[in-house]
């Protein structure tokens, strides 16, 4: 049941045919940790066998299935704050949106910190926060925390690259909006 529900999870973040398999490998005596070994098996591609998830998975479906599992165990987790870095890595578009609601869902039960560099996950925040390297004698990162206008002009700046003109801006507002 359990890795049907991580997949039912994973396949509206652009791994459509994604499928688990716990594999139960009895210890020859019992230990501290149980009586078996559990190993997780994943496969992300029609036609691919299962195999272990440590061998075969991405790091971007690694962070993918990471967020999932904190989503759907975030009742039982006593745990304040979570940090998730770049787990929006090698996807965009709809599938980005998807992870920064999921954040934004998680976000109801815990603290969550989230490094992306996808305005569609940016926009799902209640708030933002820039981070920017100081190029001086010493590097030193600056953390700034925007203003609603600011923040604007930021996802603009994220999804618009070098020029935001009326149409980056009118897409921030409208990803905010619907955040």
């Amino acid at each position: 049941q359990l890795a049907t529900e991580l997949a039912d999870q994973l396949r509206p973040l652009a791994l459509p045919e994604v499928r688990f398999e716990f594999r139960f490998n009895r210890l020859s005596s019992p230990n501290a940790q149980g009586l078996c070994e559990i190993e997780l098996l994943f496969s992300a591609n029609r036609g691919m066998p299962l195999q272990a998830l440590a061998k075969v998975a991405s790091g971007g479906e690694l962070s993918r299935l990471a967020l999932v599992m904190q989503v759907m165990n975030a009742e039982y987790i006593a745990a304040p704050t979570l940090v998730f870095d770049e787990v929006d890595v090698g996807i965009s578009g709809g599938t980005a949106e998807i992870v920064g609601r999921l954040l934004r869902k998680l976000g109801q039960q815990v603290q969550i910190i989230c490094i992306t560099h996808q305005p569609q996950v940016a926009a799902q925040g209640d708030q933002h926060l820039l981070v920017e390297k100081q190029q001086t004698e010493k590097t030193a990162s600056q953390i700034k925390n925007l203003d609603p206008e600011q923040r604007v002009l930021e996802l603009a700046r994220m999804s618009g690259g070098i020029e935001i003109n009326q149409s980056t801006l009118n897409h921030a507002r409208h990803l905010l909006g619907h955040a």
